[in-house]
């Protein structure tokens, strides 16, 4: 097929890379010579970087350079055009300037797709005399890299457009997702799950910044915490987008915006690129700071109280016995000793007032298997700092031969960090299926390749299970009073049906 590319910015040159690559010819244009011939040399410097690194034959590089052909005028005839991809900036009124040029230029059988990331692919469309032909291409950057694809059809998009998309874009060795023309279409909608979340665990004070990156990655598996991914993406660029999905979707309360980050952006703290965000960057920054050392005593007696799932109470005791912990055996706690409660989706504090534990020396332990090597232990404003660090000594037992458990605290909250975390990842991908925004198989495709994630959310739900997910997000809900935290209805039904949530289920015209 012949491509034209218009706008040969970051995302332009790296989609000509990429087609170019794989086999394609490809027309790249911009309205800037220079940026043309930069955006050239530019493919060519990687293609020779792939081929020092043995990702790519030399007589491949020079086949896929003989396919990029530099266009000196983007509204040039092209009678063997087949498909246009914009790349330009990100705004409604450029984007429609140049397809109603390109409408004039090129031949009524080239399909028109836009690479906008944030944009109504409906209104983009609506400015041309056929709007039918035009769809969502959105890539991610870096473009050879990040092997998803999102393929939108917009309102009035010709039904077999997407199908062609999608078959382009695999054929280049890429993955294809198709996505309502929502706000935010798909990656972006799903990824507000785990900002969201971290923020609201930021604005009740449950832990800092680093403390809950720590439990992200160790507990959940994440690659980077949420407060360093908004670093690396720009506290601009997250919030905007915050913004945008949130009013996109009219105020949803599962997408809200924190209030922490309008001040941040205004002071220019932005993250990696204005070298203060939720963390200090460059040569002069100063180090982190280390967790604070253990200093407890690790052989006070514990109590383990009964949770809302027996089979928590009897890991945590199998686990504090295993590391030689001295773990009480009757049916209350004795005196002094420390009492522990696996929480799941309420508070310790819940758990003193229900079973008249005593408030001073009971604490919350995350029951969720980690990924790595950590523990989270929830303090209530009633602890008593001794008792607490005692806690923690207990908690950072570990097997003879194994290294000790690093042990995060953390201010009591419903459900603890790891928790929320998940459950605004699974609940926010819940919603985009019940809508039918996506199919569950592309959610998690979406996510895991685009996002980085250990597993898609809806799978990753499964493997904890449909009920004790909803039976999380009704004990969040109810604890709280927010609704964000609500069920969806996908979880509730699946939950209900022995269903898991990554089963799309039978549908009315399915039966038809």
């Amino acid at each position: 097929m012949r491509i034209r590319i218009v706008g040969a910015g970051a995302m332009g040159r790296g989609i000509a890379q990429w087609a170019a690559a794989g086999g394609h010819t490809v027309e790249l244009c911009d309205v800037r010579p220079e940026a043309v011939t930069a955006a050239v040399d530019f493919v060519r410097s990687m293609l020779e970087r792939a081929v020092q690194k043995g990702r790519m034959p030399a007589g491949d590089m020079a086949a896929a350079l003989d396919r990029l052909v530099p266009l000196d005028d983007p509204w040039a005839p092209g009678p063997e055009v087949g498909l246009v991809i914009e790349a330009v900036r990100e705004d409604l009124d450029t984007k429609a300037e140049v397809f109603g040029k390109l409408e004039e230029a090129l031949p009524d059988s080239a399909v028109f797709a836009t690479n906008t990331s944030s944009l109504s692919v409906t209104r983009i469309g609506a400015s041309l005399r056929d709007p039918g032909r035009l769809a969502g291409l959105h890539f991610f950057n870096p473009v050879p890299l990040m092997r998803i694809v999102e393929v939108v059809p917009g309102a009035t998009t010709r039904p077999g457009i997407p199908q062609v998309l999608t078959e382009l874009v695999e054929s280049c060795g890429h993955r294809a997702v198709t996505v309502a023309d929502t706000p935010g279409f798909l990656v972006n909608h799903a990824g507000r799950g785990l900002v969201t979340e971290a923020l609201a665990l930021l604005e009740e004070s449950v832990a800092e910044p680093a403390g809950i990156d720590r439990i992200a990655r160790d507990v959940l598996g994440l690659r980077m915490g949420p407060f360093e991914l908004m670093d690396l993406t720009g506290l601009d660029v997250t919030a905007a987008v915050i913004d945008s999905i949130w009013q996109g979707f009219r105020h949803e309360n599962r997408l809200r915006p924190s209030y922490l980050t309008p001040n941040r952006v205004t002071a220019g703290l932005h993250g990696r690129k204005t070298g203060q965000g939720w963390f200090a960057y460059g040569p002069e920054a100063p180090a982190a700071a280390p967790e604070p050392p253990v200093t407890g005593d690790a052989d006070r007696p514990v109590f383990v109280a009964d949770g809302a799932y027996a089979q928590d109470a009897v890991a945590l005791r199998a686990a504090l016995t295993a590391a030689g912990a001295t773990v009480g055996t009757g049916p209350a706690p004795t005196e002094g000793a420390l009492v522990m409660v696996p929480v799941w989706g309420t508070t310790v504090a819940a758990a003193v007032a229900s079973a008249g534990l005593p408030a001073d020396r009971t604490f919350g332990v995350d029951p969720l298997a980690p990924a790595g090597r950590r523990r989270v232990l929830a303090v209530t404003p009633a602890s008593d700092p001794a008792a607490a660090r005692d806690a923690r000594a207990v908690l950072a037992r570990a097997a003879d031969g194994e290294d000790a458990w690093p042990v995060s605290m953390v201010r009591d909250t419903a459900g603890s960090v790891a928790q929320r975390l998940l459950a605004s990842v699974v609940s926010v991908a819940a919603s985009i299926a019940e809508r039918s925004l996506a199919t569950p198989a592309d959610i998690d495709l979406a996510v895991t390749t685009g996002l980085g994630y250990p597993a898609g959310p809806l799978a990753w739900g499964d493997r904890i299970g449909a009920a004790r997910m909803l039976e999380l997000q009704r004990s969040l809900h109810a604890t709280t009073g927010d609704d964000r935290y609500r069920p969806t209805r996908w979880l509730t039904e699946r939950a209900q049906l022995g269903l898991p949530l990554t089963a799309p289920g039978t549908s009315p015209a399915d039966c038809a």
